[in-house]
């Protein structure tokens, strides 16, 4: 039990924390969230004692190991090491064992020293290091790097010889191996490719630990958490669910909020309008001197701060084109001095096809759309386009396309084509989230979400009917990820793409291209229907087990037979009956949520109706529900995992 209690943190007078509490069970699977710059990594530099708070204290038990990945690159001195030996040096508690081992060994050396006592001690350190998996560590490191995309022929060098994405991977292959009480990952999703999220994900399927887990990534937070915390303003509000749940938590939160904000400013508007009629008659003073005690009595409501993009996105409707769209005949190529890349690559592109490209980092997935943009050309192979093909290309390095000191405006009207209206412009442009006084901004000043946005803009003021993207979700946050997902998905033109952002490859994407040392697959379905086929296709061939013949059996094995079915018999009556216990108390608790959901839907109706009601009244039976949904919330989770655990310890 890891409790955060009445914690203040500031850092040149802005609060981080301001009286921050919370608590984090053993084994609680934990999503932190909330906008960039709230706390998020000052949280974790707490809990593992790098950061002191300026007030109040965190209390977890005392020998819990921990491992913390962070967004920093290994120390100096760390990276000179081989790749293997920094990864597989994953438990520190385990480098002063050996260190006592090796000293205890150099004593038994010596003639007048106490044998019996070193021996004993001996077995001591070797089982423990034993039972924390010190002998298998370096197996377990070239496992994890390997998953995560490195080459086997690679694992020797130094790791400061690899570039700083690929040293946050080994990092991440350090903390996943050392399988502590409590695990801390923040945004390990960052500089992965697909097939390493899903490797990291089935990591952390199987961790039995806590973990705690900072990511902007909705795929990890909706598969792995249980719990989710968000940071904001000062602090740390609890959430008693997964990341949808908190999702629509808050937004029923927020909703509250706002019925009971436009009762308590009717209630301040007609106060202070009484007030102002009565004050100047004297028969009503004392009437309007208490009115204005009851108006300063009055706490104003603050509403929760959005946490991402608010505005829309929106893709204009693409000009018709040909079909197919584009088609690469026997593409081959290599940087100069490299091996080859692509070798004989074929790919034929319809109209309205949504295409991903996935695979590890260094199979040329980039470099294939700049193949087929014309940013690069192919040794050999060629490269077709369709009739009336209008390309819109956003580049990885799209801030560099941006001038520093000019204009949103200015930048996407320099993209029109010559001799174009500009009567669209600020159509294009709110389109994209930019209205009013935002299309002045310097692209200087510009966030890196509204950046991208930006670029976006700068494609579609001249509609193209193929899109390539090359990852357009880098540096948006959640909000805008689900806006640009879902204005892709009902774009009605072609899209071909690469990102690493898994859910939003698989709400896109409706063909899958997967790239291995220098050739292509293509499977013809979303991303669900590529995890199905490549995992067949990878899985052995089982064989078929032939009958085997039926043996006579004595009359003592016949009956002893059938007492083992009566004893299996029993024992599945037994199992039925715990199974349905615990079925009934899932679907209890899911009932008697239902039924709170829907009071609490009632209570903010009735909020934010014009009927007169008992808003203090309602205020504390909202209070009431939330309580309540919380406390049944965590009851559903906790039959839920009984279940889970039964149904696993008992599969046949």
């Amino acid at each position: 039990m890891i409790d955060f209690l009445n914690i203040c943190k500031g850092y040149g007078g802005d609060p981080i924390f301001d009286n921050a509490s919370f608590r984090i069970n053993a084994g609680d699977r934990v999503g932190i969230v909330g906008p960039n710059g709230a706390g998020k990594s000052t949280l974790f530099g707490i809990l593992t004692g790098e950061i002191m708070p300026d007030k109040g204290s965190v209390n977890m038990p005392r020998n819990m190991r921990i491992a913390c990945l962070k967004q920093q690159l290994p120390a100096s001195d760390e990276a000179a090491r081989p790749l293997i030996d920094f990864t597989a040096d994953a438990i520190p508690e385990l480098r002063t064992m050996s260190q006592e081992l090796h000293r205890i060994e150099a004593l038994l050396q010596e003639q007048n020293t106490d044998q019996e006592r070193l021996l004993a001690r001996h077995g001591e350190l070797q089982s423990a290091m034993e039972q924390m998996g010190a002998y298998r560590l370096r197996n377990d490191a070239e496992a994890a790097l390997c998953n995560l995309g490195f080459q086997v022929d690679a694992l020797e060098r130094p790791l400061k010889s690899f570039s700083g994405g690929w040293q946050m991977r080994a990092a991440l292959a350090r903390v996943l191996i050392a399988k502590p009480d409590l695990l801390m990952l923040d945004e390990p999703s960052n500089y992965l490719d697909i097939p390493a999220v899903e490797y990291l994900y089935r990591s952390l399927t199987g961790f039995k630990g806590t973990l705690l887990l900072i990511s902007h990534d909705r795929y990890l937070l909706r598969k792995l958490t249980k719990l989710t915390l968000e940071v904001n303003a000062g602090q740390v509000t609890r959430y008693p669910g997964d990341y949808d749940f908190y999702r629509m938590e808050r937004e029923n939160r927020r909703k509250t909020l706002e019925a009971a904000k436009r009762n308590n400013d009717r209630k301040k508007e007609q106060l202070a309008r009484g007030i102002d009629r009565f004050r100047a008659k004297s028969s009503k003073a004392a009437t309007a001197k208490s009115w204005q005690k009851a108006l300063d009595r009055i706490e104003d409501i603050e509403l929760p701060d959005e946490l991402g993009f608010s505005g829309v996105i929106r893709l204009p409707e693409p000009p018709p084109c040909g079909t197919p769209c584009a088609e690469l005949t026997d593409l081959s190529f290599a940087y100069p001095g490299n091996p080859t890349l692509l070798k004989e690559v074929s790919l034929r592109i319809e109209n309205g096809d949504k295409i991903a490209f996935i695979g590890y980092n260094g199979t040329g997935k980039t470099t294939l759309l700049k193949l087929l943009v014309g940013r690069l050309k192919p040794e050999t192979g060629s490269v077709w386009y369709g009739h009336h093909v209008n390309i819109g290309y956003q580049a990885q390095e799209f801030s560099e396309l941006l001038v520093p000191e000019q204009s949103v405006y200015d930048t996407v009207r320099g993209a029109l084509p010559p001799g174009a209206s500009t009567a669209n412009l600020m159509n294009v442009l709110g389109s994209f989230g930019f209205s009013g006084d935002d299309t002045e901004k310097l692209c200087k000043v510009l966030s890196g979400g509204e950046k991208i946005r930006l670029s976006f803009a700068r494609i579609f003021v001249n509609p193209p009917n193929l899109l390539i993207l090359d990852e357009p979700t880098t540096h948006l946050d959640v909000r805008a990820r689900e806006l640009l997902q879902e204005a892709l998905k009902n774009y009605k033109g072609t899209v071909c793409f690469v990102s690493h952002d898994l859910e939003f490859v698989r709400g896109v994407a409706t063909t899958i291209i997967a790239m291995e040392k220098g050739s292509i697959k293509r499977y013809y379905g979303n991303y669900d229907y590529y995890l199905e086929k490549s995992q067949s296709l990878a899985a052995p061939a089982k064989e078929v087990a032939k009958p085997a013949a039926k043996s006579a059996e004595t009359p003592e094995a016949e009956q002893s037979s059938k007492d083992r079915r009566r004893e299996r018999a029993k024992q599945r009556a037994g199992l039925y009956g715990v199974r349905s216990k615990l079925e009934k108390k899932v679907a209890d608790a899911e009932e008697k949520l239902m039924t709170l959901e829907a009071r609490q839907e009632e209570l903010v109706a009735m909020m934010s109706g014009d009927e007169k009601v008992d808003f203090e009244q309602i205020n504390r039976e909202m209070t009431e529900v939330q309580t309540a949904m919380e406390e049944t919330m965590k009851a559903w989770e906790d039959a839920a995992w009984e279940l889970e655990k039964f149904l696993k310890g008992n599969a046949q």
